[in-house]
């Protein structure tokens, strides 16, 4: 059966990050490597139309890809590229022998410590992550970050220039520097997701391209790192999180908060799977920021409805979180449970010291927490900071409902 639009482009975004790491492998060269991945995918569109899916479309792709990439190379009559023309056959050579084309080695591991390699700015890892790893255009990545086209092409570029100049490899990190390395490719997909989650500016409160994204890149790490329990921990935090994204807006496209949500909106099994996720990380029992993350979601969605849910198991669980995060963000979270589980004036008072004054959700808080102490102009002044902080129209909208509807000052 011939083979739909759809059905490529989920090729494309489930095998193109496998075949890319690969050619790097064999290659050595990102540029070669992403061309090689962009051609054989035209030449699919082209045979798969007509001919349908074949039983495995990764191993199609990688294979194509790579016999594109040595054509080219064989073409440059240059030195080292007959070296790495003779290198590449011998490779293709052992694959195809040895790994039938549903079996190819997954080389994304490597290429995710590559991408998010600590000599590159955070914004060029995040980039370089969607572009090789998640198959993201670069018009997409530079709309999903509300930036221009041609500025994410340049950030790409010196990313790219920046890896080969420095030598960055393109491998596993030693066992000594893993630990902070898995950490950094955490961060990078936290950050994807994030971004998604509650979009920093613009129209749309979430971006759905990117939470999707950011949940299948923390997929293949889970995939390819089963035992790092950390690694599940954010698997399981963005699908208990992501997991409320329908309920998270009312038919007029209002912010809905937590409290407020239709549970019945929830998507059951992503729930369902990050509890389950989240029990075997308590079995391996070697705790960390996501894991104590994801096991505080777990308590929100455990909950028939906002009233029953368990304060005081959540205030501990950010306790434990403190010993390994202390940072203001995790505080102020902590306090909001604080003033759910021993009154708004105790959740203020655990505000009061955060250093968080250009932070949105720090004035929100404080808004919300002097709303219900009956303080109206202490609350209206936080809103206004908070309003003064915030790009999403979305978020803004909601704040200016909440402050309107304040009473009105004597």
């Amino acid at each position: 059966m011939p083979a739909s639009a759809a059905d490529i482009a989920r090729v494309f975004r489930e095998e193109s990050g496998r075949a890319t790491a690969i050619l790097i492998r064999h290659f050595g060269d990102i540029d070669v490597a992403e061309e090689a991945v962009q051609e054989a995918f035209v030449t699919a569109t082209r045979h798969w139309a007509d001919h349908g899916l074949p039983p495995h479309p990764g191993g199609w792709i990688t294979t194509t890809a790579k016999r594109w990439a040595i054509d080219r190379l064989r073409r440059e009559h240059k030195r080292d590229a007959k070296e790495g023309v003779a290198t590449a056959l011998l490779d293709i050579a052992r694959d195809e022998n040895d790994h039938p084309m549903h079996a190819l080695p997954d080389d994304r591991l490597p290429l995710f410590f590559t991408c998010c390699h600590p000599a590159l700015a955070r914004p060029a890892q995040v980039a370089l992550t969607l572009r090789l790893l998640g198959g993201l255009t670069t018009p997409e990545i530079a709309r999903a970050f509300l930036v221009e086209e041609p500025t994410m092409a340049q950030r790409l570029v010196r990313a790219k220039k920046k890896i080969k100049q420095a030598g960055i490899p393109y491998r596993v990190p030693d066992i000594e520097e893993l630990p902070a390395r898995v950490e950094a490719v955490l961060g990078v997909v936290y950050l994807v997701f994030n971004e998604g989650h509650t979009a920093s500016s613009g129209d749309d409160l979430v971006r759905h391209d990117l939470c999707d994204e950011g949940v299948r890149l923390a997929r293949v790490l889970a995939l390819l790192l089963p035992d790092e329990p950390e690694v599940l921990g954010l698997l399981a935090l963005l699908l208990l999180i992501d997991a409320r994204r329908d309920a998270r807006r009312d038919p007029s496209g209002r912010l809905v908060l937590l409290a407020d949500q239709d549970r019945a909106r929830w998507d059951l099994s992503q729930v369902a799977e990050g509890h389950a996720i989240v029990r075997r990380c308590l079995s391996i029992n070697r705790p960390g920021r996501y894991q104590l993350q994801a096991a505080i979601q777990a308590v929100h969605t455990d909950a028939a409805d906002a009233a029953s849910t368990d304060w005081h198991q959540i205030v501990q669980l950010y306790d434990q979180l403190l010993t390994v995060d202390a940072g203001p963000v995790v505080r102020l979270n902590r306090a909001v449970a604080v003033a759910e589980r021993d009154g708004a004036q105790a959740g203020l008072d655990a505000l009061a010291p955060l250093p968080l004054a250009h932070y949105a959700p720090y004035w929100v808080a404080r808004a919300e927490l002097c709303r219900r102490l009956d303080r109206p102009d202490e609350a209206r002044a936080a809103y206004d900071e908070a309003l003064a902080r915030s790009e999403n129209q979305v978020e803004r909208a909601h704040l200016t409902r909440r402050r309107q509807s304040l009473p009105r000052p004597h």
